[in-house]
């Protein structure tokens, strides 16, 4: 089984939701372990590439090579509502923060003698960022809007195990398609298109990835030659 490793480093701060608070402490708490390590859930990071392939092959309407590169694209996938026999063959495993330190939290947390908890933990890689809505008529705050949101902090860096089930059936059209998605992965979490979870990617090594987006690149330019 072919397996890949998906890199990426935040730009800027980032909230990878969970979907609810901490009463009295923030409206948007992030995705933690019980060591308190923030982490990306898988489904949600491939709902992400799945949202840049999409946007790809939009932009790829009445290419000569869109049906090539649709086919691949549901390979690599899957179909929205498919079922286990024809759910694509790449797997997306959640993405958390380097071995390393998870190992060394984990070791320091378990050890009855040491005083650091998971809330240090996560305290020390995070912060608490707070916004309030304006009403434009007048540039002043709305009443109540005030909100409290968890931040994991820009440099963070993030790696993802991608696994494949299945030999891609056109490796080259594959692995550039999803080099391609890759590149164009740029923010995840909420508020990112509000300039929060900014971010750059890569596959394995950037000189890996960029081999296949170059490869990516020649299939899509030498039809429009």
């Amino acid at each position: 089984m072919t397996t890949l490793e998906l890199h990426f480093k935040l730009l800027s701060d980032a909230t990878f939701g969970r979907g609810d608070g901490v009463a009295g402490l923030v409206d948007a708490e992030v995705e933690h372990d019980a060591y308190g390590l923030p982490f990306l859930r898988g489904r949600t990071l491939k709902g992400l590439l799945v949202e840049e392939c999409s946007n790809i092959l939009y932009s790829l309407r009445g290419h000569a090579r869109y049906n090539e590169l649709e086919s691949a694209s549901r390979r690599l996938f899957g179909s929205p509502g498919s079922s286990l026999d024809s759910a694509g063959i790449l797997r997306v495993g959640g993405a958390q923060l380097p071995r390393d330190l998870r190992e060394a939290v984990r070791a320091a947390i378990d050890d009855k003698n040491n005083t650091l908890t998971a809330t240090d933990v996560l305290e020390s890689l995070t912060a608490i960022r707070r916004q309030t809505a304006v009403d434009a008529s007048n540039g002043t705050p709305d009443e109540g809007s005030l909100r409290a949101m968890r931040v994991i902090l820009r440099e963070a860096h993030f790696t993802a195990q991608l696994d494949f089930v299945d030999e891609p059936s056109d490796i080259d059209m594959e692995l550039a398609l999803l080099a391609a998605c890759v590149k164009g992965f740029r923010r995840a979490g909420t508020g990112r298109n509000r300039g929060r979870g900014r971010l750059v990617a890569w596959l394995n090594d950037e000189t890996y990835t960029d081999q296949n987006f170059g490869v990516f690149k020649a299939l899509v330019l030498e039809e429009a030659a």
